[in-house]
Order: structure tokens, then C-alpha cells, then sequence
């Protein structure tokens, strides 16, 4: 409730700013039209109509400037200055024109000390009233002091100098009508120093603030340039001037703060800073009058020195720097260069054409090690590495840790077989034992290699490709490996190949194609295996084999899986207004059977489409028994629990367990091609096969043959009891019309198996 009234209540006072904009001009105007008219149909003292004006113009500053601190609560004392700034310059301003007898009244008046407080004021306004402070305080207000000193010995040159030879004034006379315009003209380039070092974001708040000083500087100026400087002579465009300063002054003080940083944060640019300090030698060099002197000297010296200290500490910043990029390009614990070393080499071989070979080297148990003999031990192990790798490959390799037990090798030379017998050199090295903390020790490391000569890759795809390599190596405990494309998971093809993946899971250009399983005894259509395909735009029809390791890799594979259960399910509907009802056998990966959501989709789908659970076979691999039993165990029971059949593929490929058998609700077994293949010429084969008929029809099991590629094979399995068979002599994968088309052209036949077999061909 408190929060509806406090919005309510902005919104009325935004509302009163906004009407209030525009009045100043309004009562300026009329003002300045009454004082023209009154001057022209007879005498009217200045005063009489200038004083109220000016009351009411400055009061309606003021009163938007208390709005605007009313309602920006975290600039409030930035702007009760400058509130307190104009309000002490309107009270001088009606003092002194109360007082004004004609043009008689000596300058200065009583009131001027109300104008000197008003720029003390402004002056707080501006340091405070800035969108970002410098992260480096004192640099930033050393740009500032011979930005502003600079300008101002330029300023006093072409100020100073007209008003010393015009209004043949001195003393404080001089100096007061000097003040004011040079106190407008250094804030001026207050807020242009702000807006260089970027700590001032809204460029149209700063143009607005720095047009109001410079109109403040050049009404300043005009009353400063009269050649009766040592009494008041004011005009309307005076007033005029005065006021639309003030005007644009208020107008940027109450304009909101940007937060938005578009461009990064910098100090003060060289050339600016050196041309402040040529202005403020060549004041010095020129040498000016004495009368003048007292008035350009100062800001001459004070911009030089400025200029020093900033040299001075632009002198310590570098050596600093140069200090921490050597100190950033060595590894503290071997000196050997770092990684940041490496990049930078690559880079320069790189630019320059220059062929190399990038070795990266990982030590093997390392972190046993660490957490036996504890990390000085450890720091101790990885400093004799650093030696031996570098006494192995002598001074014209260049070696580098990159971390933890990590390190680079750069060969300028692509010959593999240099490259290879290099690599086991080390390793050599590596091997001989090692005295850490009374304990014999011999390290083992894996190598990657990879040779860097192609214009098209950067030191970040070497470093990888080295990385994998490595890794390569580790995992074939070979010691060394070669880059090899083929095996990179992580190729950029490969990374490519995932991206349209996910483009075609959208676009619909993944389909579902079905190869027939075939009663074994009457050679009939039993049922149909889902199998994805993908039609690409370009390289036509993708295997499974080829895409599904990115979609893998890339978490699409429950997308995809769900995709196929969707169109298998249509296409299942489909065939059965055609007349056709066979049952689906659907793939199902270890991750998806035992995920949260595949399961209940599937069990949604079968209800919302009205189709009878045993419509459907789930083949599951035996992998998802290995990863999680008693989970896996626990899905099939439920999967039973709805009607769903489930069959075990590539059975006898993995490491069956007649307990699976036994006590998992599986109804079918399928025997991997890699046992069929050969069925009909390998004696072994053939008893492995028959056993696990003999096996699954015990347990009243269904089993099918898949990979059925000859007659010879299909024969021996026909004898041998088989149930189902699946294979490309029998027929291939095909799309759901192209399969409708087949079933219904066979059923216009008599089937022979030799029918088939001249079919496939």
C-alpha cells in the first residue's frame, strides 16, 4: 500500500517537472517583452521589472532542482548544492540590481561575495554529479587538473590580455571581473575532462552542462570587456545569456543518470595531455607582462607540475608493468615459461609461416603423489621433471608448464618420425628414478603430438589437438600419440555436425525407416525395428552410426528418442487403417530408460492414442542392467506392469548374466550379428547359437536372429529353431510408404525364401 502511494506520488511530481520545463523560457520572454515595451513609451527604472522576472525565473529553477532531489534520493546532496549554488547567485544577482542607481553603482557591489560562494557550489555540483568513478583516482584527477590547466592558460592568453588593454583596470577591480569568466571557463572544462575520461556516460547531459558554462563564461566575459569595468552596465542579451545558461544548467541536473556503459572506461588520451603541457610551456616561454603575468603564471605552473607527476607515475605504471608481463610468461615453481609463454609462441610461428609441432605432456599418477608424500613433495617432483624434460630435448626445443603436472613442447620441425622418437626420449628420461623424500620413484607420462602446418587453425585449436592426442595416448597406454582427425569427439566437423543436428530435430528432417522381422517358420512379416535416419539438406541420408555419437555427446539424444517413439507410434496408426498390424520394436538407450521422462511420455503417448501396450517392443541393451540393476530391474517391472514387451539387444555382445534372464520380464532376446555372421561355416558359432535358442525357448523366451546377410546363415538358423530373423537378405531398411508398399506386394504372392533372396539382389 505504501509502495502504490510512493509510486503515485512520483508520478505526479514527474508530472509536475514536466509542466514546469518549459516556464523559465516562458517567463524570461514575457519579462524581457515587458521591459522592451516599458522602454519604449517611456522611462522605467531596470530594476522595477527585471528584479521580479528574475525572481520568478529563478524560483521556478528551483523549485524543479527540489523536485529533482525529491525524487533521485541517492543524488539529493549532489543536487541541494547546486540548488544552494544558484540560489546564492539569484539572491547576489537581486541584490545587486536593487541596488543599482543607473549605471553609477562601483563594482564591486555588496552582492559579489554571493556570486563568488555560487561557484564554490557549482564547482561541488560537478565532482559530484558523474556517472562513474575512476578505478584510479588520482591519475584520473591529474588528466583532469592539465586538461583544465591547459585550456586555461589558453583562455587567459585571449582573455586577460583584450580585457588588461581595454579596461585599463588593476587590483581587485581586475581581478573580480576576471574571476568569473575563468571560473566558468575551468568548469566548462570540468565536464569536458569528465566526458574525456568517460566519467560522465550521457553525452547529451554533458553537452548541455558544458554549453551552459561556456554561455555563463561569455556573459561573464562581455560584462568583464567593457571599458567602464569599475561600474555595473547591464543589458537585456545579457540577462538573456545569464539566464538560458542557468536554464541549461538545471535542464542536465535533472535529466536521470544513465547506468549503461557503452564503451570502456580509459584515462585521459596522450596527445590531449601533451598538448595541455606544450600550451603551459609556451605561456612560460612567452614571458608575459607583469600586470598580466600574476593571472596566466599559475595555471602555467600548476599544469606543469600536473604534468610531471602524471609522467611520473605513467614511468612507474611501466616499469611495473614490464616487471609483471615477465614475471606473467614464467611459472613460479620451475621458471620454465608458462602457458601464457606458449600461446604467445604459437602465435608468432603461427603469423610468421613457420612449421612446428606442438607436444603437450601429462605425467601419469601425479596425483598419488601429492597425496602420499604431500605438495612439497610433489613441487619437488614437478621441478626435477622440468630439468630432465629440458636436458632431454636440449636448448633449441622450447618447454613450458602449463599447469599442475602439465607441460608444452614446441618443436620447430614437422618430421613425424623426429617428432615420435623425440617424444619417447622423454618419456626415457622420465622413467629413470627419482629421489623424493627418501623414496625411489619412476614417472610415467602420455604424450599428444600434433603438427602444426596448416594456415587455418590458431594456437587455441593446436593447444587442443595436442590435448587430445594426449589424451589418446593416455587412454591407449601407447605413452606417445599423434593427432589423429578421426578419433577427435571434439573436431570442429564434428562440433558442426551437432549443430545441424539441432536444427533438423526442428526442421523435421529426421524420418523413421523399418526393416521387416520375419516368422523363421512360415517366412511371414512378425514385425517391424524403428530405425532412425536423418535426411540431410546437403549430404543426403545420414546413418545412425555417423550421427549418433554427436547427438550423444551433445544431450540430444532424449529429443531424438522421443521424436522416433512419436512417429513410430503415427506411423503404427497409420498402417493399421491400411490393413497392416505388426508390432514396433523401438530403440532405447541406457540414459533414457533409466531417465526421468522417456518412460512417462511413452506411457502417455500409448494412452493418448488409443493403443494397445503390446503393440510396442522397447529393445534395451545390456548395458542399462550393467549401469544401474536394481533401477533397471525396477522400470522393466513397471514397464510389464503396462503391457509393454521388452527385448534385450545385441545380446552376447556384452557380459550376460543368465541372473538377467532369470529374473528380468524380458520376453525376447536378440542375438547380435556379430555371432549370426558366420553361423553357417564356424562350428563354435553355431554351439554358442544354438545353446542360447535352446536357452531363451527354456525360459519361453522370444528370440530373434538380426544381421542376417545369406541364405547359408538363414538356413542354419531355420534349423537350428530361431523364431524371428531381420536382416538385409531378407530385406532392408525402408521408409513407411516403401514399407507398405513391400508388405502389400508380397501378400499378392506366394513367399519362398529364394523369392527374397532374388528380391534383395
Amino acid at each position: 500500500m505504501l509502495d502504490s502511494r510512493a509510486s503515485s506520488t512520483s508520478s505526479r511530481l514527474n508530472v509536475v517537472q514536466a509542466f514546469l520545463a518549459p516556464m523559465p523560457v516562458v517567463v524570461m520572454a514575457v519579462g524581457l517583452a515587458v521591459n522592451w515595451v516599458a522602454g519604449w513609451f517611456g522611462e522605467v527604472e531596470t530594476a522595477t521589472i527585471l528584479v521580479p522576472t528574475m525572481g520568478v525565473f529563478f524560483t521556478v529553477l528551483l523549485v524543479r532542482l527540489s523536485l529533482a532531489a525529491y525524487l533521485h534520493a541517492d543524488r539529493r546532496m549532489t543536487l541541494v548544492l547546486l540548488l544552494a549554488a544558484i540560489t546564492s547567485w539569484a539572491i547576489g544577482s537581486i541584490s545587486v540590481n536593487t541596488t543599482l542607481d543607473g549605471s553609477t553603482t562601483e563594482f564591486p557591489a555588496d552582492g559579489e561575495w554571493l556570486f563568488m560562494l555560487s561557484y564554490l557550489g557549482m564547482a561541488g555540483f560537478l565532482v559530484r554529479d558523474i556517472d562513474r568513478r575512476q578505478s584510479r583516482p588520482a591519475r584520473a584527477w591529474l588528466d583532469i587538473v592539465i586538461i583544465c590547466g591547459g585550456t586555461a592558460c589558453l583562455a587567459c592568453l585571449m582573455l586577460v590580455t583584450p580585457v588588461r588593454v581595454v579596461s585599463h583596470q588593476e587590483g581587485v577591480p581586475l581581478l573580480l571581473a576576471l574571476i568569473y569568466p575563468l571560473a566558468d571557463v575551468v568548469l566548462a572544462l570540468l565536464v569536458l575532462s569528465q566526458a574525456l575520461l568517460q566519467m560522465r556516460i550521457d553525452r547529451r547531459k554533458s553537452w548541455i552542462l558544458g554549453l551552459g558554462f561556456t554561455l555563463l563564461a561569455v556573459a561573464d566575459s562581455g560584462f568583464a570587456l567593457l571599458g567602464s569595468a569599475s561600474t555595473y552596465d547591464f543589458s537585456n542579451l545579457r540577462y538573456t545569456v545569464w539566464g538560458a545558461a542557468f536554464l541549461l544548467i538545471v535542464t542536465a541536473a535533472c535529466m536521470p543518470p544513465k547506468t549503461v556503459i557503452k564503451v570502456v572506461p580509459q584515462v585521459a588520451g596522450t596527445p590531449i595531455l601533451v598538448g595541455a603541457g606544450i600550451v603551459a610551456l609556451a605561456v612560460l616561454a612567452f614571458r608575459p607582462d607583469d600586470a598580466v603575468a600574476s593571472y596566466i603564471l599559475p595555471p602555467a605552473i600548476l599544469t606543469l607540475a600536473a604534468v610531471a607527476a602524471r609522467m611520473a607515475l605513467a614511468l612507474r605504471d611501466a616499469n611495473r608493468a614490464n616487471e609483471a608481463f615477465a614475471l606473467s610468461e614464467t611459472d613460479d615453481l620451475t621458471k620454465l615459461p608458462n602457458r601464457r609463454a606458449v600461446r604467445a609462441w604459437l602465435a608468432a610461428d603461427l603469423a610468421a609461416r613457420r612449421p612446428m609441432a606442438l607436444m603437450l605432456l601429462d605425467l601419469d599418477g601425479f596425483k598419488e603423489i601429492n597425496d602420499s608424500l604431500g605438495h612439497r613433495a610433489g613441487d619437488t617432483v614437478l621441478t626435477m621433471v622440468a630439468v630432465r624434460i629440458r636436458e632431454s630435448v636440449g636448448p633449441r626445443v622450447r618447454v613450458a608448464r602449463l599447469g599442475g603436472d602439465e607441460f608444452a613442447i614446441v618443436v620447430a620441425g614437422t618430421d613425424e618420425i623426429a617428432l615420435m622418437e623425440t617424444a619417447h626420449g622423454v618419456l626415457r628420461e622420465l622413467a629413470k628414478p627419482l629421489l623424493v623424500e627418501g623414496i625411489e620413484i619412476s614417472l610415467g607420462a602420455s604424450i599428444g603430438v600434433t603438427v602444426v602446418d596448416e594456415a587455418s587453425i590458431d594456437g587455441s585449436e593446436a593447444m587442443r589437438r595436442a590435448d587430445v592426442a594426449m589424451y589418446q595416448a593416455k587412454s591407449s597406454g601407447l605413452g606417445v600419440a599423434l593427432y589423429d582427425a578421426e578419433l577427435d569427439e571434439f573436431s570442429r566437423s564434428r562440433l558442426q555436425l551437432a549443430e545441424d543436428l539441432r536444427r533438423a530435430l526442428n526442421d523435421g528432417q529426421i524420418e523413421v525407416w523399418y526393416q521387416p522381422q520375419l516368422d523363421a517358420a512360415t517366412m511371414e512379416v512378425a514385425g517391424l525395428e524403428a530405425l532412425v535416419r536423418w535426411r540431410h539438406p546437403q549430404q543426403g541420408v545420414v546413418s545412425p552410426v555417423t550421427f549418433l555419437p554427436a547427438a550423444r555427446r551433445a544431450g540430444l539424444m532424449a529429443k531424438l528418442s522421443e521424436l522416433v517413439a512419436r512417429r513410430a507410434v503415427e506411423d503404427l496408426i497409420e498402417r493399421r487403417r491400411a490393413g497392416i498390424d505388426l508390432r514396433v520394436a523401438i530403440n532405447c538407450a541406457p540414459p533414457e530408460l533409466l531417465g526421468p521422462s522417456f518412460l512417462p511420455m511413452l506411457y502417455t503417448l500409448l494412452s493418448e492414442r488409443d493403443i494397445s501396450p503390446d503393440s510396442l517392443v522397447l529393445e534395451v541393451t545390456e548395458d542399462s542392467f550393467l549401469a544401474d540393476p536394481q533401477h533397471t530391474h525396477d522400470l522393466l517391472l513397471t514397464l510389464r506392469s503396462h503391457g509393454v514387451q521388452v527385448s534385450i539387444d545385441d545380446y552376447g555382445t556384452g557380459f550376460s548374466s543368465l541372473a538377467y534372464l532369470r529374473n528380468l520380464p524380458v520376453q525376447e532376446l536378440k542375438i547380435d550379428r556379430g555371432l549370426i555372421g558366420n553361423v553357417a561355416t564356424d562350428a563354435r558359432s553355431r554351439m554358442i547359437v544354438a545353446s542360447t535358442i535352446q536357452l531363451a525357448h527354456a525360459l519361453e523366451l522370444r528370440i530373434v536372429a538380426e544381421g542376417v546377410e545369406n541364405a547359408a546363415d538363414l538356413t542354419e538358423l531355420v534349423a537350428m529353431g530361431i523364431d524371428t530373423v531381420q536382416g538385409y537378405h531378407l530385406a532392408r531398411p525402408m521408409t513407411a510408404d516403401e514399407l507398405n508398399r513391400w508388405i502389400l506386394g508380397r501378400t499378392l504372392t506366394t513367399h519362398h525364401p529364394d523369392d527374397d533372396k532374388e528380391e534383395s539382389r
